[in-house]
């Protein structure tokens, strides 16, 4: 992992993005991570919108949340609710 801080930041934002193919690269300002730069390979563009929408994480965590205190049910139960198996 390639790390620089803020000040030091002079390059374009084309030859760090030209790094991250290698190794992230971490951007720190006064000693704290503030951005970071990596390859998406593998990644398209829907996963990474909505891992980083902070209502749909919040909607995730709620889901979670209401899973772990009312339990759920299988997959094959939810078909025969809806009629998909008989």
């Amino acid at each position: 992992m390639k790390t620089i801080e803020m000040s030091q930041a002079t390059a374009s934002l084309a030859d760090y993005a030209g790094h991250v193919a290698h190794e992230p690269v971490v951007i720190f300002a006064n000693g704290q991570p503030i951005a970071a730069l990596l390859s998406i390979d593998d990644v398209d563009l829907e996963s990474l919108s909505l891992s980083s929408n902070s209502e749909f994480l919040a909607l995730i965590e709620q889901s979670r949340a209401r899973l772990k205190a009312e339990g759920g049910i299988s997959s094959q139960e939810m078909r025969r609710k809806l009629g998909l198996v008989q």
